[in-house]
C-alpha cells in the first residue's frame, strides 16, 4: 500500500518545523523575483496547490524493456459480493511507473530503499528544461553549460534540492513504442542528464536526488549507466517516470517524495508531490 499523504504531510510538517515557519522560506528566489511564503497551516488549509507528479499504476504503464521485467498486474481476490470484502494483489518490478532508484541500485555498500532516512524525501525542487534540445535530438543530454544558463536566469540551485529534469517525454507515457523510442537495433533513444551535469549537480550543489520524466536518468543509447553510478556512489537516489513536470515553475515549490518501503529493496513506487503558492483545487491526472 503507498504511503498515505496526509501522513506524509504531517511528518513533512515534523520535518521543516512544528512552528509556522513558511515552507518558501528555505527555497532562494530568482533575481528580482519573490515567493509567497506559505506556512504548513496554509497547505493544511487549502492555501496552497499540490501538483501530483505520479502517473497512475495499471497494466499499460511503460517498464524497462530488458530481461524479466514485465508488466504491471492486478488481479481482484476477494469482492463485496462474494466474500464481503474488495481485495486485490498486485505485482510488478521494482523499477516500473513512478518509482525511486536506491542508492543500491548500481553500486553496493549503499543503502537499500528501506534505509534511505526520511529526512532526504524533504527538500526544494528544481525544474530544468531541456525540451528545445529533446525535440531536435533524442539522445540529447543535459549540458554543465545548460546549468549555467539556468543559473544565470533564475539564481543559484539551492544545496540539497531535488532536481527534475524536463524533456517533454511524458507526453509520450500512453504510447509505450514511442516512450522507450527503440529503434531496429534494439537501442532506445530519449534524452537524460550526461555524466558531467550529473557529477556537478551532487558534488557541486549536493543534491538530494535527479528525477526525469522517462525511463532513465541515463540516456537511451547509453551502455554504461555513468549517470546512475554518480548518483548511487554518492548515496543519493534517483527518480524516473515523474509526471507532469510541464504544470511545474523553475523553482520556488517544494517536492515530497513518498516510496513504498521494502526491505532491501533496490527501488519501488513512489507518490511525488509538489506543493506551490496559490489556491488548493483537486488534481486528476489527465
Amino acid at each position: 500500500m503507498l504511503p498515505n499523504v496526509r501522513l506524509w504531510l504531517a511528518v513533512f510538517a515534523i520535518v521543516l518545523s512544528i512552528s509556522s515557519v513558511g515552507i518558501a522560506q528555505d527555497i532562494p528566489t530568482p533575481r528580482g523575483a519573490s515567493v509567497e511564503l506559505l506556512t504548513l497551516a496554509d497547505v493544511a488549509a487549502g492555501r496552497a496547490r499540490i501538483v501530483d507528479l505520479t502517473h497512475v499504476l495499471n497494466e499499460k504503464n511503460a517498464y524497462w524493456p530488458g530481461p524479466g521485467y514485465e508488466p504491471f498486474q492486478l488481479k481482484t481476490i476477494a469482492t463485496i459480493e462474494k466474500d464481503g470484502v474488495l481485495s486485490k494483489a498486485f505485482s510488478m518490478p521494482e523499477h516500473l511507473g513512478t518509482h525511486i532508484d536506491a542508492p543500491n541500485h548500481f553500486e553496493s555498500g549503499q543503502p537499500d530503499l528501506s534505509s534511505i532516512s526520511p529526512d532526504q524525501f524533504f527538500a526544494p525542487g528544481v525544474v530544468i528544461d531541456i525540451t528545445p534540445q529533446a525535440e531536435v535530438n533524442a539522445d540529447t543530454t543535459l549540458t554543465i553549460k545548460d546549468i549555467q544558463d539556468w543559473e544565470s536566469n533564475h539564481g543559484r540551485i539551492p544545496d540539497q534540492a531535488i532536481i527534475l529534469l524536463h524533456t517533454g517525454w511524458g507526453r509520450f507515457w500512453n504510447n509505450y513504442s514511442r516512450y522507450k523510442n527503440q529503434d531496429a537495433m534494439g537501442k532506445l533513444h530519449f534524452p537524460a542528464y550526461s555524466g558531467e551535469a550529473a557529477r556537478f549537480l551532487i558534488h557541486e550543489r549536493k543534491a538530494r536526488g535527479l528525477g526525469i520524466d522517462n525511463l532513465s536518468i541515463d540516456c537511451g543509447i547509453s551502455k554504461n549507466f555513468e549517470v546512475h553510478h554518480i548518483v548511487n556512489k554518492a548515496g543519493r537516489y534517483g527518480l524516473e517516470n515523474v509526471a507532469q513536470l510541464e504544470r511545474l515553475p523553475a523553482r520556488g515549490f517544494f517536492l515530497i517524495v513518498a516510496p513504498i518501503r521494502i526491505e532491501a529493496g533496490s527501488g519501488g513506487p513512489t507518490r511525488i508531490l509538489a506543493i506551490l503558492p496559490g489556491k488548493a483545487k483537486k488534481e486528476v491526472e489527465r
